[in-house]
């Protein structure tokens, strides 16, 4: 259950703020009702997601696994089931997602997939514990620009999950929205 309430004052812009995410997502995502709560705090987070977004030099489908294994190593159910909901909208491999929490198990990911995961969870632990081999091997895969972009980036899903979880957001139901590819009969 969430530690803050999330019907925030009804500003006129946490009111745009609603519209626009009812526009994109189907419904008010819980991270902006808490978030409204703090307008400086809200406009200042869009204005960086909208930044963020704009961000196009690491492969999509290597940004979605780094975001999901830094939120599957925080155990932040709100990105997971968000995470899975954005990604398999933008075509990411529904396999992939899915058992992006037991990557180490799985057989569905190349060597550089689970690079990035071992790498998104290297920087997720507290201390960081990123080996100079595992970097290296990213830096020679994806260059230097590639490299920044995926550090960035979970860096900023550690700033999402981290703050999700210590306001005790959980799964909104996103998930349950995928569509369920129908088996095609003879």
């Amino acid at each position: 259950m969430a530690r803050i309430s999330l019907t925030p004052p009804r500003t006129l812009f946490y009111r745009m703020t609603e519209w626009y995410s009812k526009r994109v997502y189907g419904d008010v995502l819980d991270p902006v009702k808490a978030l409204g709560h703090n307008a400086r705090v809200m406009r200042a987070d869009l204005r960086f997601e909208l930044a963020v977004a704009k961000w196009n030099t690491l492969d999509p489908s290597l940004k979605a696994l780094a975001e999901m294994a830094a939120a599957a190593s925080i155990g932040c159910s709100w990105r997971m089931d968000f995470g899975y909901w954005a990604n398999r909208r933008e075509g990411i491999d529904a396999d992939k997602l899915h058992d992006v929490p037991v990557w180490h198990e799985s057989a569905v990911y190349t060597p550089l997939e689970r690079d990035v995961m071992e790498y998104a969870e290297a920087m997720t632990a507290n201390p960081p514990r990123v080996e100079d081999e595992l970097a290296e091997r990213l830096l020679s895969a994806l260059g230097e620009a590639a490299f920044v972009e995926l550090t960035a980036m979970v860096a900023v899903e550690n700033l999402r999950s981290r703050m999700n979880a210590a306001l005790g957001l959980t799964s909104q139901g996103f998930k349950d929205h995928c569509e369920v590819p129908q088996r095609v009969t003879g």
